[in-house]
């Protein structure tokens, strides 16, 4: 993994709409992970002003905590998503904790939190994420193919690495869910084994079609797997399994 481009910048706005949630909360504009399908791929470098490829830049919000400290006085109650184009628990969370020192802003606030990650690094904050009464702590978990999951998600935590803290998080009482979205190839009902007792529910959602995406399946040989059908069969196979183990399933797409 070469390191990205870091730019620590002071941010205008942190707490901002969400069209997934009520509010999002984005501490880095960027996103080491780079994973192939990100959505946010498709517009973050002309948002941002980057010209480097998606993945090898970060620019690092240094004032997210106070400026969150600041905005959520006049906020209306909502849910706060952590968060919608990045990585909360990047690399670089490690040396800045920007997430961190954002979560213990809400300690005490009337707000319900969601976290969405693909890092184990999320185990760090157990301590702080437990004193938020209304709050719930998800993995993207798109399949259950180690391999698979390298190829399109190179710098995530492995699966059973994801699997092992969200058993974590449910065993201290939080509440738990697992994205799997997009669903990539791989067997659905050995995800749904891996996830029972880890994940209290698990969306489902299909791959977005866009030329980079085709590309990069075409490139390793799966374009079976990038068709609606193959979308339809296995979101099907994975929620009857899931349906099947006690698990609440909700499909996205």
């Amino acid at each position: 993994m070469s390191s990205p481009v870091v730019r620590e910048i002071e941010a205008k706005s942190i707490l901002n709409p969400s069209k997934i949630h009520d509010y999002c909360v984005n501490p880095y504009t960027g996103c080491e992970v780079g994973c192939v399908y990100c959505y946010a791929a498709l517009f973050m470098r002309r948002y941002s002003g980057h010209i480097e490829p998606w993945g090898e830049f970060v620019d690092v919000k240094v004032n997210a905590p106070a400026l969150l400290a600041k905005q959520i006085v006049k906020a209306k109650k909502g849910t706060i998503w952590f968060a919608s184009v990045c990585d909360p628990y990047q690399p670089l969370e490690e040396r800045y904790a920007l997430t961190r020192r954002s979560l213990e802003v809400l300690v005490g606030r009337d707000f319900p939190v969601e976290i969405q990650t693909k890092s184990a690094r999320v185990r760090r904050d157990l301590d702080v994420i437990r004193k938020i009464p209304d709050v719930e702590v998800g993995f993207t978990i798109a399949t259950d193919d180690e391999t698979i999951a390298g190829m399109f998600e190179p710098n995530a935590s492995s699966v059973g690495e994801r699997v092992e803290v969200l058993r974590e998080f449910k065993a201290a009482g939080v509440p738990t869910f697992a994205f799997a979205g997009p669903l990539l190839p791989g067997n659905p009902e050995r995800l749904a084994a891996l996830l029972a007792g880890a994940a209290d529910r698990v969306l489902i959602d299909r791959m977005n079609y866009v030329p980079a995406v085709k590309a990069f399946y075409a490139r390793h040989g799966l374009l079976d797997a990038l068709t609606d059908s193959f979308f339809r069969t296995q979101s099907a196979r994975l929620a009857k399994a899931l349906r099947g183990r006690g698990i609440r399933v909700e499909t996205v797409f």
